[in-house]
């Protein structure tokens, strides 16, 4: 339901923190053995906590992979380094993931593929300053996810023209932001919700932007392992058929999609319903429009040192993958 753009796109959150959470339906938490991963066991797809997975808590919910043949259980981590992660050592098969996380791990773990995505925005991710701080040049220290946190705070500085290197850069979770935020350690910070919201609520901070607003839009695709696709590509391309009609039921019903993720994470309804509608859910191909933005953050990570080489983009990005799938 948000606005789509063609322009640079990244995605949500990196690094490497496991939450416990409360789970329900057939998620099961990240600590679970998969010892079966490989043959003729259950599915694993990690996701996150937030509402940007509602389709995953609705398929699951619904009983759309169970409709579709398929045996899923839902994996959550409260970052998505760690679903990476996850996805390399065998834990799970199937991970949604950002570009951003994706590709900054892509040296590691060249084996990774990126699919097809099933949602993006420019309106989800906001730029939130300290009460009494109003613009860009007033910042002096920004809180800062590594990963999408971090290159979407380096965009807004660069539209603003404060240069990065004038700003100190606090490396925090995302549950530490609006606290840090209150006690005035930061300035501000640049996240996706609930914590531009929580920092509202406890009146700590004003909502000056968001990614959008600056061009900077991110991306969330579904990833795996060649190895795995190579010997599982049909029940890959299953679950995208699943995620394709779970996304168009998240963007007609809100509502469903809500009450899906309060069982699944305990997000509240009116939050999930609110990012609705601001996330576009659908699932559609990578393309070469895909790898150039996929570049710009390859470019940042050079920039930054945290990556040293360039990655193999084109075979880690399966571009037309899932259209190939759905004929």
């Amino acid at each position: 339901m948000a606005w789509r753009s063609q322009l640079g796109k990244t995605a949500l959150a990196s690094a490497a923190l496991l939450l416990t959470v409360t789970i329900g339906g057939c998620s099961r938490p990240a600590t679970q053995s998969t010892a079966d991963s490989a043959g003729g066991g259950p599915i694993r797809i990690a996701v996150g906590i937030d509402a940007s997975y509602a389709p995953f808590f609705v398929a699951d919910q619904e009983g759309m992979f169970a409709d579709a043949g398929l045996d899923v259980q839902l994996v959550q981590f409260g970052r998505g380094g760690e679903a990476v992660d996850a996805l390399s050592t065998g834990q799970v098969q199937l991970a949604g993931s950002s570009d951003t996380t994706t590709i900054a791990q892509l040296r590691q773990n060249p084996s990774l593929r990126a699919m097809y995505s099933y949602e993006a925005s420019g309106d989800y991710i906001k730029v939130v300053l300290r009460n009494g701080v109003n613009s860009a040049a007033d910042v002096e220290k920004m809180g800062i996810v590594p990963g999408l946190s971090q290159i979407s705070t380096d965009k807004y500085l660069e539209a603003n023209g404060v240069p990065a290197g004038s700003v100190e850069m606090i490396t925090a979770t995302p549950t530490d932001m609006p606290a840090l935020l209150g006690r005035g350690d930061i300035d501000g910070f640049v996240m996706w919700e609930p914590w531009p919201a929580a920092a509202l609520d406890q009146g700590t901070g004003h909502v000056v932007a968001r990614t959008g607003d600056y061009d900077w839009f991110y991306h969330q695709w579904t990833i795996t392992t060649q190895p795995w696709l190579d010997a599982n590509e049909d029940t890959a391309r299953a679950v995208a058929q699943v995620l394709d009609k779970a996304t168009e039921r998240v963007e007609s019903d809100p509502r469903v999609a809500a009450a899906a993720t309060r069982s699944a994470v305990n997000v509240g309804e009116d939050q999930t319903i609110a990012a609705i509608d601001e996330i576009d859910f659908a699932v559609e191909n990578l393309t070469t429009k895909d790898i150039e933005s996929a570049q710009s953050v390859v470019d940042f990570y050079e920039k930054i040192g945290v990556l040293t080489e360039q990655p193999d983009l084109a075979s880690a990005m399966l571009l037309d993958w899932y259209k190939e799938s759905a004929q």
